[in-house]
């Protein structure tokens, strides 16, 4: 049973999310909503009192929280539980809080207006350890990716040849996502995935995907934002 604890302010979301999660027809019948929080201090309560990790399995977690917003207190869960996840919730568009979401921690981001399927397979993911980036957010982490690499050195020659679907790969791939699981990410064949990861490697003029990681670290992570 992947028990969950859903943190948000509005009544009718919480119910909407248990029902979701709940819902048979979404072949979701291993998910609980152990527990709920109105606010982002009764979330950091809850989650103490359920000692983290040994009484979750993950936290859906909305962005605008009154009180400590939802940022804040991703923060402070990835401190007090580094190994409890964190799926964000938000009615903004991906491209304005995914990529900050992830920077701080978070297992995966998703739009409240998602399909029921693709919240169930979110929540699914999250709580098994992996990371959860819709198309969209993959493609904000993109954008963002290559605003920091134009912006810190228009030169670095590897990631700056890459393409934007590349670059989406790219992303994915150094967040440690296997090919199909990219390919489930983006709505492409395995084999496609795999055309793009080859045409990385030879881009960034590294072997493997653990060396690709460490040329990101070089690269764009240890670089400060201007």
């Amino acid at each position: 049973m992947i028990r969950v604890l859903v943190g948000d302010d509005h009544r009718i979301v919480r119910e909407g999310l248990k029902q979701v999660l709940a819902d048979p027809s979404n072949g979701s019948p291993d998910i609980q909503v152990l527990a709920e929080a109105t606010t982002g201090d009764e979330v950091l309560a809850q989650v103490d009192a359920l000692e983290g990790e040994r009484g979750l399995d993950m936290v859906l977690l909305d962005i605008a929280m009154p009180g400590r917003d939802g940022l804040d207190v991703l923060q402070a869960l990835r401190q007090r539980w580094p190994r409890l996840p964190v799926l964000m919730l938000s009615t903004y568009p991906e491209k304005q809080y995914a990529v900050r979401c992830i920077q701080l921690g978070a297992a995966g981001y998703l739009n409240k207006s998602a399909d029921p399927d693709d919240m169930v397979a979110a929540v699914r993911k999250v709580a098994a350890g992996g990371v959860y980036l819709s198309a969209l957010t993959a493609e904000a982490m993109a954008a963002a990716l290559g605003g920091k690499l134009a912006r810190s050195d228009p030169q670095v020659g590897g990631l700056h040849a890459l393409s934007h679907r590349e670059h989406q790969v790219f992303s994915l791939l150094i967040l440690g996502q296997s090919v199909s699981e990219i390919g489930a990410s983006l709505k492409l064949a395995p084999n496609t995935v795999s055309t793009y990861r080859a045409r990385i490697l030879e881009k960034t003029g590294v072997k493997n995907d653990v060396a690709l990681a460490l040329y990101a670290e070089r690269h764009i992570r240890a670089k400060p934002e201007h």
